[in-house]
């Protein structure tokens, strides 16, 4: 299944923090959490709900990648970091 692009604006679970999507946007860039919506993404589809908390990151060809696990049900996943994102939250990370 292809990506769909959904411009969303969010108010993240963990922090409060209000969040502006631009179609890309999938965790807060204050404290780094998403949420667990999707099967594919911007889909929509996935049931859980839960919340993805981010447990580490990991610099690699020039950018950042967060690890996320799902507080929920324990799903895993992986993300590009955004260029608005915290980078002291992102290096509190590196020592995950």
């Amino acid at each position: 299944m292809a990506f769909i692009r959904r411009v969303e604006n969010f108010v993240c679970e963990n922090c409060n923090t209000e969040v502006e999507g631009n179609g890309y946007t999938d965790h807060c860039p204050n404290c780094l959490y998403s949420k667990h919506v999707d099967i594919n993404p911007g889909d929509r589809l996935c049931d859980c709900k839960g919340l993805m908390k981010p447990i580490s990151v990991e610099y690699k060809k020039q950018k950042y990648r967060i690890h996320y696990v799902c507080t929920k049900c324990g799903y895993k996943h992986i993300v590009d970091a955004n260029k608005n994102d915290s980078f002291d939250a992102l290096l509190s990370l590196q020592n995950s």
